[in-house]
């Protein structure tokens, strides 16, 4: 049963209306998630700003699916995981096996692989990361943007994670 209310994008009026019409025009389609969002039209609003923001950035969408993956396994997300398997298999046409071995921070690409390892660590450690722990991904090759941008991918899935994990949003997507 879920906690929160998936609004009705047909019922809706202000600036939810307007940021539905927005994620209509985009995907086709508003998930769950951000017609649960809409309660508030400042948290979907911020959801969408940053998740644009980061589409612009040094990082691929690929790599932000792979993120995604890793950080909702950390946060036992089945929505995001649900979601971002779809996205990753569907839109940005990664492999089922790639998807699946980014769950757990695993990439046949050890630059990939160091940032995956970066954000698993950083869900795990709350944050506090040590020397170490950055100066494994610029070893890979991850660059002090590339760096900031797997922060910012990681704080983006860990709301929506923490956003579904409370809400119990209705999973629209395949199930994993």
């Amino acid at each position: 049963m879920t906690r929160l209310t998936a609004l009705n994008p047909e019922e809706v009026t202000g600036k939810t209306k307007d940021l539905f019409n927005a994620v209509q025009a985009k995907l086709g389609v508003v998930p769950n998630m951000m017609r649960t969002m809409g309660n508030s039209p400042a948290v979907l609003e911020g959801y969408l700003n940053l998740s644009g923001a980061l589409s612009h950035g040094k990082l691929s969408a690929k790599t932000g699916e792979l993120i995604a993956l890793a950080v909702s396994e950390s946060n036992s997300c089945d929505y995001c995981l649900a979601a971002h398997t779809f996205i990753g298999e569907k839109l940005v046409k990664a492999d089922p096996a790639v998807l699946h071995a980014a769950r757990t921070g695993n990439s046949t690409d050890a630059k990939t692989e160091a940032i995956l390892q970066l954000a698993k660590t950083l869900i795990s450690k709350n944050g506090l990361v040590n020397d170490e722990d950055v100066n494994k991904a610029k070893t890979a090759g991850v660059s002090d943007a590339e760096i900031a941008e797997t922060v910012a991918h990681t704080a983006l899935n860990v709301l929506t994670n923490y956003f579904n994990n409370l809400a119990n949003t209705e999973i629209d997507f395949p199930a994993v």
